[in-house]
């Protein structure tokens, strides 16, 4: 590290760094998926098997011949990624992040006759009358009210 140009902001870096000794694989996973990384990297024997047990991670670099320079630059993944634990939450930057998703409902006679009364009690907490009109016209339809 004393040879690189940036040696200031690597020894910065390494002050505030720290190691977390487990026993086992699966407690060094459970504590990588509650701290949530941009960047993981997997340098240890066997690391295809260990992935499935990755659910937080910004970008996973698995195995000997996967630095994350090659990520960062190089190998196809972005380099936009979620940070601070982010992770947790968000995944990196791809092209679903550009796909326009639409969802939608169709409820039958039964489906809104099960979920009426919560729906215009919501409404009212809210405030919103009309939203309680719409169902409520339509629970009277299906009770014959």
């Amino acid at each position: 590290a004393s040879r690189l140009p940036r040696v200031e902001i690597v020894r910065e870096s390494i002050s505030k760094s720290f190691i977390i000794q487990v026993e086992t694989m699966e407690q060094a996973m459970r504590f990588s998926n509650a701290y949530a990384p941009e960047h993981l990297i997997l340098h240890l024997e066997q690391a295809e098997k260990h992935v499935k047990l990755v659910n937080n991670a910004g970008s996973v670099f698995v195995g000997h011949w996967s630095p994350e320079s090659c990520g960062d630059y190089a190998s196809g993944t972005n380099h936009t990624l979620p940070t601070y634990g982010y992770a947790r939450m968000y995944s990196g930057v791809n092209t679903d992040t550009f796909l326009k998703h639409i969802t939608s409902q169709q409820l039958t006679r039964e489906g809104l006759d099960a979920i009426g009364d919560t729906v215009m009690r919501l409404a009212e907490i809210e405030g919103l009358e009309a939203h309680r009109n719409a169902v409520a016209v339509r629970i009277k339809d299906i009770r014959g009210l």
